[in-house]
């Protein structure tokens, strides 16, 4: 294969083709296409290692942790149909391997640095099940259809909104003034595009002013519980 002195092969504790997957492993499917002379099985375990546990040589460290409770593993490598030297890959990681909640810290392993690993002329993340178990540590909006039902006190029917536009360019006043018409108009709320924020032509403590100057006007106006979804991002929470 070419490897240099001290490099170990990968595939000696990462491909595990006997591994019988866990529900509560999150599992991965890689197309991979090998540099020349790297074997399918070698590549698989090589982004099973660089995503979890490994790393190109043996270090003393390793035999303070239990490498086989942590590692990822290739279980599974099938040839692509009908592509030369492609591969698809399938990787078991174990769920103590990431942060609970933590969208972040799980992408940064699986699809991380291991795009640049050199035994690989083309790596692509084709699919991904994460179990509920790991799901069930994201905590998710605060609330939820009902609670939002019941701010805004609407049952038996969808509830009817719309995003302001232009998304940008407006002033702080003629945007509340959008919003003025919208819900008066019939909606039951308005929102910020995601683009808006707090910029030079509309800082967000005035368009917060005439936002609710606009809902308070409208819920005078038809008698209904109005409402408005600011976005709310800063650089810190204390900011926000």
């Amino acid at each position: 294969v070419g490897f240099k002195a001290g490099v170990k092969d990968y595939k000696l504790n990462y491909y595990t083709p006997e591994y019988e997957t866990k529900d509560t492993d999150i599992l991965a499917a890689f197309r991979v296409t090998p540099q020349p002379g790297v074997p399918p099985e070698e590549a698989g375990a090589a982004v099973a290692a660089e995503s979890s546990t490994g790393t190109w040589t043996t270090v003393w460290t390793d035999g303070l942790t239990s490498l086989d409770r942590y590692k990822g593993r290739c279980y599974h490598i099938e040839p692509v149909a009908g592509e030369e030297n492609q591969y698809i890959a399938y990787v078991a990681y174990p769920l103590d391997l990431f942060e609970e909640g933590s969208v972040t810290n799980m992408f940064t392993s699986i699809v991380g640095n291991v795009f640049g690993f050199k035994a690989l002329r083309a790596l692509r993340l084709e699919d991904l099940r994460i179990p509920p178990a790991y799901t069930k540590t994201f905590q998710g909006p605060p609330h939820g259809i009902q609670v939002e039902r019941d701010k805004l006190n609407k049952y038996g029917r969808p509830l009817l909104g719309c995003t302001i536009k232009p998304k940008l360019g407006l002033s702080a006043k003629n945007y509340g003034r959008a919003v003025y018409e919208c819900l008066r108009g019939g909606l039951d709320f308005t929102k910020d595009d995601e683009n808006v924020n707090s910029q030079p032509f509309m800082r967000w403590r005035d368009r917060f002013v005439f936002c609710a100057e606009a809902i308070y006007k409208a819920q005078a106006e038809t008698g209904e519980i109005k409402g408005h979804y600011l976005n709310a991002t800063a650089g810190t929470c204390e900011e926000m």
